[in-house]
């Protein structure tokens, strides 16, 4: 066999490589974005149980008396609870798409990363709770969220980095347990997996407390409307009625053009109704 016949061979076997790689290349492509597709259709879904649920009124309680299990959820999520018990609550931005269930598996902490609401593999994965955080008693609840093309899961976030987004949507609604609380934003961060304030769950002195909250502050890229709020109350406010005033709300999502590890923090803050 000549050279001529060996490159023939040799170039042959190299295209038939190539067309195959681009085959498998691009069927996992298509796999990844129909199951984005099938994904997005299912929250759909999800948030039809919600809207479609007959409102109930709760029932009155003591706050002294045991909670069964199941009981300590809005009535309207209780079907979504019964399929699933990690889901703790619903989020929603109005005007955006943000609007699924929350979950929190304290075991296996970043389990709903690449798992659905269904407990099967996902490469949207559900909007989950760090493990370490108490809903009812944490100074900060840090929340996950895969940043999606189109605005789909937490990549609306990324909209927020030009102030007249956050003025149109300036509040973030979170359904959790028996109450429904609404945050307004008030620092949008770009940062990395370093940043102090997903360590900022549970502060236990003032000084602590204190510094966390004007970190946030000092990181945002703009100023918000309730910062000058939270400022006086630091300043005119002793240190002690200040400390654990204000209950945060940090949502995360990946900056994955900036690099593996950067991040994109929306938080935003409620006062507290009652003492912790």
């Amino acid at each position: 066999m000549n050279f001529k016949n060996y490159k023939t061979i040799f170039c042959t076997a190299a295209a038939v490589t190539f067309l195959g790689a681009a085959a498998f290349c691009g069927f996992k492509i298509y796999s990844h974005y129909q199951q984005i597709d099938e994904q997005t259709e299912a929250f759909a879904e999800i948030a039809e149980v919600v809207e479609n649920a007959e409102p109930e009124e709760e029932p009155p309680r003591d706050k002294d008396t045991p909670v069964s299990e199941g009981e300590d959820i809005l009535a309207k999520y209780k079907e979504l609870y019964l399929q699933n018990e990690d889901m703790v609550g619903w989020i929603a931005i109005d005007g955006t798409g943000i609007n699924y269930p929350v979950m929190q598996s304290k075991n296996n902490p970043n389990f709903y990363l690449k798992h659905s609401f269904e407990k099967e593999y996902s490469d949207l994965g559900v909007p989950y709770i760090q493990e370490d955080c108490d809903l009812a008693a944490s100074d900060n609840l840090v929340i996950y969220g895969h940043h999606i093309k189109g605005g789909r899961m937490f990549g609306a976030l990324h909209a927020y980095a030009k102030e007249r987004y956050y003025k149109k949507h300036p509040e973030i609604q979170f359904r959790a347990g028996q109450e429904k609380r609404a945050y307004e934003i008030i620092s949008v961060i770009q940062t990395d997996i370093s940043s102090p304030v997903y360590s900022f769950v549970d502060t236990g002195n003032h000084e602590e407390y204190r510094e966390n909250v004007r970190k946030i502050l000092l990181g945002s890229l703009y100023r918000t409307e309730m910062v000058g709020q939270i400022e006086k109350s630091m300043e005119e406010e002793s240190k002690d009625v200040f400390f654990r005033k204000y209950q945060f709300l940090t949502l995360s999502t990946c900056r994955s053009w900036a690099g593996h590890n950067q991040r994109l923090l929306v938080v935003a803050a409620k006062e507290r109704e009652t003492e912790q």
